[in-house]
This record gives structure tokens, sequence and C-alpha cells, in this order.
């Protein structure tokens, strides 16, 4: 088995599992709808196309920085009639980074690092007006198990954020896993992807377990800058 890691980051992302009508939220972590999707995208697959090897996937994700959750206002007008539309409810994750990872066999999770590497249709972060901020695909690690990969991938937070822990040695992270056959999940969501095609979109519920990650504040040989530092010593 491989595993495929990716880092997610942006100025918006949205990873809605229950967003319905005017009203748009978004979970505070990628579902793994929205990541499954993105790959199928990624090899140019159609929206009526079989997910089911995509789906078997396991799928996990580490909260690196959290960001901020936001609401916006949206209005708009018919193509054709001009007529106003319903005013639309939208939220995002604001400057949030996510280390994600899906688990297969090999030859498919290469074959999707490669579609990564060189898209049919360009990722994006749970929405269309959501744009990654750099390349997505981390690395492909088949020497450590599925939470090894999780564990050890250094910490990915922008350098602002990293700065507010220039005093710890330690940063706790949130991880969220997919829960294994028989064991008790700490929760559900309704994320495991069906089918995705737009006249019937299918949508199971899975179970993940939470729980937290010590890494590192500073990567080898990398040093975070204290701008307090020099206020101490005068």
């Amino acid at each position: 088995m491989s595993v495929l890691l990716l880092r997610l980051a942006g100025p918006l992302q949205a990873w809605g599992s229950a967003a319905r009508f005017a009203r748009r939220t978004t979970e505070s972590a990628p579902t793994k709808s929205g990541i499954v999707g993105l790959l199928a995208a990624a090899q140019g697959r159609a929206r009526e196309a079989d997910l089911s090897d995509l789906a078997a996937l396991r799928f996990g994700v580490r909260i690196d920085q959290p960001g901020t959750r936001v609401r916006d206002f949206q209005t708009a007008h018919h193509g054709d009639t001009d007529k106003a539309m319903p005013l639309s409810e939208r939220f995002y994750l604001a400057d949030a980074v996510f280390v994600a990872a899906v688990e297969g066999e090999r030859a498919l999770i290469d074959a999707l690092h490669a579609a990564l590497l060189a898209p049919v249709y360009l990722p994006y972060l749970g929405r269309r007006s959501c744009p990654p901020a750099r390349r997505i695909d981390l690395r492909v690690r088949s020497d450590v198990s599925f939470g090894q990969a999780l564990r050890q991938e250094e910490w990915q937070a922008s350098a602002w954020h990293k700065r507010r822990y220039a005093r710890h040695a330690t940063v706790s992270l949130g991880l969220l896993t997919e829960t294994a056959s028989g064991q008790d999940p700490d929760l559900t969501l309704r994320d495991q992807p069906h089918s995705f095609d737009p006249r019937h979109r299918r949508y199971g519920l899975r179970g993940i377990s939470t729980t937290t990650v010590d890494l590192p504040t500073r990567g080898p040989g990398q040093l975070v800058h204290d701008p307090t530092a020099a206020l101490e010593g005068a």
C-alpha cells in the first residue's frame, strides 16, 4: 500500500457536507467527497464515471492551520431572463492549511500523483472560486503506514502562523482519520461519495476517529524568528 500526501492551502477553502439551496456551509476540515472529487477531476473523469476505486481509498486529514470561518452574501441574475436569483449565503475557511492523505494500492496512488502533476481539470479547494495557493502534491510514501505518514510529515503552516509558536518546541495538531472496520467512530459525516452524477448525487456516512499529534515547530535546519526576542534582551 502507498500513501499520497496533499497540502491544501489557499486564501479561501470550502468543504461542504450538508450544503443545501441558498445556504452553503463548510466543515472545519476537508471532506472525503471533496478530495475524491479533486482527484477524479485531475484524472479527467466525468461526473457520471464510476468512483468505486477512489471511494475505497482510506482518507485522513491533519489540521496544520485551522483558519477562520467567514461568511459571504452573493447575488446573481439569470443569464437569459436577467431575473434576480435568491440571495446566497456562503461560508468559507480563510487562511487555513491542511495535510490530507489517501491510502491505496501503489498503482492507483502513483496514477493519482501523476494526474496532480498534469491535471486534466485544475484542482480547487472545495469550490471553483477557491484555487490553491501552491502545488497540492507533497509526496508519495510507501515506506511507512498511513498513520505514520500523517504524523511524520513536517508542519505545513504558513510562516506567519508558525511565528506565533516561536517560543514553543512543539505544536499540537488535530488529526481526523477514517475508522477501521469494527472500530467505534468518534463522529460520523455524510461525505463518503457514491456518485457525483448531477442528476442523482449520493453520499454515505463515514466514521471518523479524532486525535492529536505533536510536531516540532521547526523543521531540520529551520529557524523561526521571534520578534520579541530582541526586546527581552534590551
